[in-house]
């Protein structure tokens, strides 16, 4: 099974990575691996910052979400909404928005009240709670004015809404479908599809890895990001679960429970 990882080198024939290097590379579940170099990202020392952060909010997960929202060509005249806001990537989406494009507006969708004002402290104007009763109204409120870009990170019954709250020619980043993964039947069905149609909507499905040779670019256009002070990384853009390898698959399901704040990183004990 396919996984990315820090890794420590521990035997070395190359001049890039020496002995004791921290590399991100598709370690996969092994021990030990035998890398090319070119495998392989070195682990920077940004500051104080962890490592591990090398593996979302400056790793895939931050690209994912820088690059998602520049192939749906966010910029300042546009109001954005984001959900699964407090996740790993739709945090970053948040901020990348707001502080490095500049978005007129930017409003996060979340689980909880708090994880709603930790998305708000990261730059969002607002922040609903989707586990709310009043959520459908606070949610017509606060797009009274339409939406042109919206950042889909869960797919389910808030596309469906968020379909009817985008304005014409608005632009939607498919980038994640949560609340669907699991479902072996009564996938939700899409009502407001119509809308695509009259209002001209774009809806764009996209996956990180399509940014090639873009990829080191961007991660040091974050980097400097959170340099300048653009960009809030620390312990709340992550969670870092110490798992035994026959728990990884209870680890990777508080995903699904909204456990986590920020990246799920698996730390084999």
């Amino acid at each position: 099974m396919g996984a990315r990882g820090i890794a420590e080198v521990v035997e070395s024939k190359s001049s890039k990575f020496p002995k004791g290097s921290l590399v991100v590379a598709s370690t996969n579940w092994s021990e030990y691996n035998v890398l090319n170099e070119a495998a392989c990202s070195p682990v920077q020392q940004v500051g104080d910052l962890s490592p591990t952060h090398f593996l979302g909010a400056l790793g895939l997960t931050g690209l994912t979400a820088y690059y998602g929202l520049q192939v749906v060509r966010a910029g300042p005249d546009d109001v954005v909404v984001v959900s699964g806001a407090a996740g790993a990537t739709g945090s970053m989406v948040v901020q990348i928005a707001k502080h490095m494009l500049g978005c007129k507006k930017v409003i996060g969708i979340a689980g909880t009240d708090d994880k709603c004002k930790w998305v708000e402290s990261l730059g969002a104007d607002a922040c609903l709670n989707y586990k709310s009763s009043s959520f459908k109204e606070e949610l017509k409120k606060a797009t009274e004015g339409f939406v042109q870009v919206y950042f889909d990170n869960v797919g389910g019954e808030i596309l469906d809404l968020m379909l009817g709250r985008m304005a014409r020619f608005g632009r939607v980043a498919a980038c994640g479908a949560i609340s669907g993964y699991n479902n072996t039947s009564d996938a939700y069905g899409i009502k407001n599809w119509f809308e695509v149609i009259t209002q001209r909507i774009e809806i764009r499905g996209f996956i990180v890895l399509d940014a090639g040779a873009k990829i080191p670019q961007l991660v040091s256009e974050l980097t400097q990001a959170y340099k300048d002070g653009k960009l809030k990384i620390g312990a709340e853009n992550e969670t870092v679960m110490p798992t035994n390898f026959e728990g990884v698959p209870q680890t990777w399901m508080k995903l699904f429970s909204g456990a986590n704040t920020g990246k799920l990183v698996t730390k084999l004990a």
